[in-house]
């Protein structure tokens, strides 16, 4: 089987680098020495793995499940670089399939349970499915609601007759006689009762009708959460028999099975992750690793916000702990250089840039009050809710930073969006820059290119912005429901099939640049390389970059004016 692939596979002969600095490092510490070992995510391996999305949009069967896939660019012991490619856990059902790496040992020693134990789980999983599908459910919830109907019209009937009545023993008070006073105001009286007994007797009706459902429901419920706990105890049982037996290799040659690496327990699904597959498999093959890039194809993931051809770094429960093993045996890389400086950026202060683990991380503007950075696109701007997405221009700052814990983000960007982002160093001037970002007094501009041809060269986009709870963390156009979101566009230019264009928005909604881009009702163009809004484009990165930046300094009382190149 053939695994070591050419790159003329992937990349033209005449693919020429034109950016040799990392835009990711694979790191982790050498369990022996302490060294920090790393390698690189390269344009070159970047470009590979654009190659392989291309190969993977050509078949169908590569989009029925989302999942990460990989490639790593090796060396040969005679200098010749060659490429392997992986995906992670199963393919289609697969554990090992033609062209790609094959899983590190360990599964087939239990592959009889696996495949046991897989079946019985896809047992539990379809009687789940089915008990979550009765009939008695939609049953239940068709009477319920008439029901509710029934009693809703009851309940204004009787509202409207008791205002009647209401008016009645006020018209009869003043014209009966106390005999027929007595009489007429017992006949209302009992018109009352009668009312009170009709919607205690619907009730009762509506509680004959529906309780044997509901404890039914009940009862089918209950026995869904035994399954599910007996398919957390199945799972739990084939992952322990899998961490005894995966082994990995590291480039010192050295072997230890999952079990040893992490004694405390891994999550389902560890050694399956792409990294770890392409590095054993170098490692045991005398293949020196050069560069590797993994990315996500098929469909997205709404848990995790994984978009069909982003690259993503290693993921912290499964892969980032195994790394300092997996790259043992490799020489330590120096560290990465600071980045140099923008060019006609003002700063009172030493130019510094920093690195942590990934990209870097330029500084284009401090002073003791705030500080503002050239955010990379693939970094987020605050740490995520879970524990995979804490890397991010704050924590990153708070980390190189003497005064870092101090750091307070006065505004965000997108994860996929470069360019200026701005931090306050107390918590008077974060006060006072977010309430200039609140009254629209800080000018911003940014620039993009779309994946079309604009007709109109300049204009307004007014629509309103409503998160989708459904498909997190789409934003939709919601003229009911949507906040106000107001933005400028001017088209800088016109190339081939593509438009270069500047927006200034005018409020600062999430997506709001690319919602406004790509709705019909604005300019109808995804951004390019804009996939959760339509992009099929295959390309490195979103083409969105916050360029410019204008607000009155709130200590130094005079305008900044700051501008980071646009990368793209």
């Amino acid at each position: 089987m053939v695994v070591l692939h050419a790159l003329s596979d992937f990349i033209d002969c005449d693919f020429a680098v034109s950016d040799l600095s990392p835009s990711y490092w694979y790191e982790g510490h050498c369990l022996e020495s302490g060294d920090c070992l790393r390698l690189p995510r390269t344009s070159m391996s970047e470009a590979i793995a654009h190659g392989l999305m291309q190969q993977l949009a050509k078949n169908d069967c590569y989009s029925r499940e989302g999942k990460m896939y990989g490639i790593l660019l090796v060396e040969l012991p005679n200098g010749e670089q060659r490429v392997l490619k992986a995906f992670s856990g199963l393919l289609n059902g697969c554990s090992l399939v033609a062209g790609w790496v094959p899983p590190i040992p360990g599964r087939d020693e239990v592959a009889l349970e696996e495949a046991c134990t897989l079946a019985e789980l896809d047992k539990i999983k379809q009687e789940i499915l089915s008990l979550k599908q009765l009939t008695e459910r939609q049953q239940y919830k068709t009477l319920s609601d008439e029901f509710e109907r029934q009693l809703q019209a009851m309940s204004d009937r009787h509202r409207h007759c008791k205002h009647q009545r209401q008016e009645k023993r006020q018209q009869i008070c003043n014209t009966l006689t106390p005999e027929a006073l007595a009489i007429a105001l017992e006949q209302l009286d009992e018109e009352s009762r009668q009312q009170g007994i009709e919607r205690r007797q619907l009730k009762r009706q509506q509680n004959e009708v529906l309780q044997p459902l509901q404890g039914f429901i009940a009862a089918t419920d209950a026995r869904i959460s035994e399954l599910k706990q007996e398919r957390k105890a199945l799972s739990r049982q084939l992952q322990a028999q899998m961490q005894a037996t995966y082994s990995l290799t590291n480039f010192s040659g050295r072997s230890l099975s999952l079990q040893q690496l992490m004694p405390g327990g891994s999550p389902t699904g560890t050694g399956d992750c792409c990294a770890p597959k392409l590095l054993h498999y170098a490692a045991t093959h005398n293949l020196k690793p050069l560069a590797m890039a993994e990315f996500w194809w098929g469909a997205s993931s709404v848990n995790q916000d994984k978009i069909p051809g982003e690259f993503y770094g290693a993921c912290i429960e499964r892969c980032q702990p195994l790394m300092g093993f997996l790259l043992s045996g490799l020489r330590p890389n120096p560290p990465a250089p600071f980045p140099a400086r923008e060019e006609g950026v003002r700063s009172p202060s030493p130019i510094r840039g920093g690195v942590w683990g990934e990209v870097t991380l330029p500084i284009i503007y401090e002073d003791e009050w705030l500080i503002a950075v050239n955010k990379p696109a693939g970094l987020l701007s605050v740490p995520g809710r879970y524990r995979d997405r804490q890397d991010s221009v704050l924590s990153r700052l708070r980390h190189l930073l003497p005064d870092g814990m101090a750091l307070v983000s006065v505004h965000r960007l997108d994860q996929e969006t470069s360019g200026i982002l701005l931090l306050a160093r107390d918590r008077q001037t974060h006060k006072q820059l977010s309430q200039q970002f609140q009254q629209r007094q800080i000018h911003k501009v940014y620039e993009a290119i779309l994946s079309g041809v604009a007709i109109a060269e300049q204009g307004v986009i007014d629509l309103p912005l409503w998160r989708d709870p459904e498909n997190r963390p789409y934003q939709k156009v919601d003229w009911q429901n949507g906040k106000p979101s107001l933005t400028n566009f001017q088209v800088i230019s016109r190339e081939q099939d593509y438009t270069r264009i500047e927006f200034t928005p005018l409020t600062g909604r999430t997506h709001q640049l690319r919602v406004h881009a790509a709705d019909v009702r604005g300019l109808g163009i995804a951004i390019l390389g804009d996939r959760l809004y339509g992009c099929d484009a295959v390309t490195s990165r979103l083409h969105l970059h916050a360029r410019e930046l204008h607000f009155e300094h709130p200590q130094l009382k005079k305008t900044l004016y700051l501008k980071a190149i646009t990368p793209f």
